[in-house]
This record gives structure tokens, sequence and C-alpha cells, in this order.
């Protein structure tokens, strides 16, 4: 697939990360708090569905113009960008369900039929879906819509099947953790498509990273281990405040690297991961 941009256009460097083992570590970690804050602020402080999707899409439209108006990687800003889009797409699939009755299976219909249509979209404008090219305002734009669609899509999945098939909280996400185990053989055994991969493993971790959040949150007699959305959202956000003060540690120090050696050891190579493809 062609690097270049259908239109000429200005580049930044790649604005997201490599999808590394600390990329998909976030990435559940962040999903399992979309999960539960969207729960802690519409229940236990009682703000509602409407209140607490009020605040938090502001909340995320003002760290999504900040993450646009960087002109690099910026680990925080990202993360966070991340975890407040997994708090809206939840909050999504929740208003459509709980408060306009439309069904699991429905939602899971659309969200999946709009992601579809955004990678059509995506690959018929840029003529890649690779992650390892999003240095345009343009190739941003669609990244973050795909993300969006990821996180409410994954909702609708992960509660039609925990929640609506009674599966159960734990066995959802042994199912969806096999499912992504599943994926990362097709990878790096078969030859899977990177870019593929990616999105697919993207698209389960959302359900995965819901069902450990309900697990450890939700009470006893409702199949969880009672721990609570606050307990739940301050272990997890101690853990993606960590793994982000590394990255961002790491970033400085190859950036000395690069001043010093003209090395750039955060220059993307072709990875082994998922999106690693060599589409670049």
């Amino acid at each position: 697939m062609s690097a270049a941009p259908a239109t000429p256009t200005r580049r930044t460097r790649n604005k997201v990360p490599e999808p590394t083992a600390t990329f998909w570590i976030i990435k559940i970690l962040a999903t399992t708090v979309g999960e539960t804050a969207a729960d802690f602020l519409n229940s236990t402080l009682n703000l509602g569905l409407t209140g607490t999707t009020a605040v938090m899409s502001a909340v995320f439209v003002i760290a999504l113009v900040a993450q646009f108006r960087s002109g690099a990687y910026r680990p925080s800003l990202y993360w966070l960008t991340v975890v407040l889009i997994s708090v809206v797409g939840t909050l999504i699939t929740d208003n459509l369900t709980d408060n306009l009755g439309v069904s699991l299976i429905v939602t899971t219909s659309v969200f999946a039929a709009a992601l579809a249509l955004t990678f059509v979209a995506w690959f018929a404008k840029e003529r890649t879906l690779s992650i390892h090219q999003i240095d345009t305002p343009t190739r941003e734009a669609f990244y973050w819509l795909a993300i969006l669609f990821t996180f409410a899509l994954g909702t609708a999945a992960g509660d039609l099947i925990a929640e609506q098939l009674n599966v159960g909280y734990l066995a959802s996400a042994a199912i969806f953790g096999g499912a992504i185990g599943v994926v990362a053989f097709a990878h790096f055994r078969l030859k899977l498509n990177g870019v593929v991969a990616f999105w697919i493993a993207y698209v389960l971790t959302r359900p995965l990273g819901a069902s450990l959040g309900d697990y450890l949150s939700q009470p006893q007699d409702a199949g969880g281990l009672g721990l609570g959305t606050i307990a739940t959202s301050a272990l997890f956000l101690a853990l993606i405040v960590a793994l982000v003060v590394y990255l961002t540690v790491r970033q400085r120090r190859a950036a000395v690297v690069a001043e010093v050696t003209g090395i750039d050891l955060d220059a993307p190579l072709t990875s082994s991961a998922p999106g690693g493809s060599a589409e670049r």
C-alpha cells in the first residue's frame, strides 16, 4: 500500500505510539478505567447518564484538541485522550441501550458497520490504514474516529455476551482473552496482516478490559469480586500513570541520545507486534 497521502498536506512525526507490549497493557487498563469510571460517575456520584455524558464529552473534546495541536507523540496526552475516549465510547452505547432502549444486538451491528465504513473511507482517502503513518491531520482524524467506534462496539459486544447472554464477567474475559490469543497466533505464526491484526485486537481489548473491570468492581451477588468502582478505577489509574511516566522518561532519554548521536531510538521499525506491518 502506498505511504503517500492523496493530496499534499502538512506532515508531522507519527502522532501515535508503536504497538508494543506496554501499549497493549495500558490499552487494557484504560479500557477497564473507561468502564468503571463511567459507572462511578453515573451511579456513585449520581450524575446520571446524561450528565456524565455531557461532562466527559466536554473534557474529551478539550484533550482531543490538544492532541491534534501537538506536533508529536506525547505519552501523557495520548493516553489521557485514550482514557477519555474509552469513557465516552462506553457512554454512547449505554445511552443508546439504557436511555433509548436500543437492543445490544442492534448497537453491536451498527457500530461494527460504522467502524467498517470508517476504514473504507480512510483507505479510500489515504491508501493505507497503517498506524505507523498517523502523521497528518486527516489520518489522525480517521484514527481517532476508528478508536471511538472500537470502544462503542466493544462495549456493546461485551455487554451482549456478559449480561444479555448471561455468560458472566469472568467467563467473558476468558472468551475475549482467548480471541486475542487467536489473533496473535494468526499474526505471528500464520502471517496475518499486521494492520488487520492490530485493529481486531484493538476491538477485542475493549470488552476484555470491561469484563475485567466489571468482575473486579461489581458486587459478589452479581458475579463480581465487590471491590467497587472507586477502588478498581484508582488501582488501574495508578498503573496507567506509572507506565505513562515510564514511557515519558524513556522518550526523553531517546531524545537526548538522538541529539548526541543522531540515532533516533524511537524511529519505527518493522515490528512483529500486531499493527507492525511493513506498509509504511
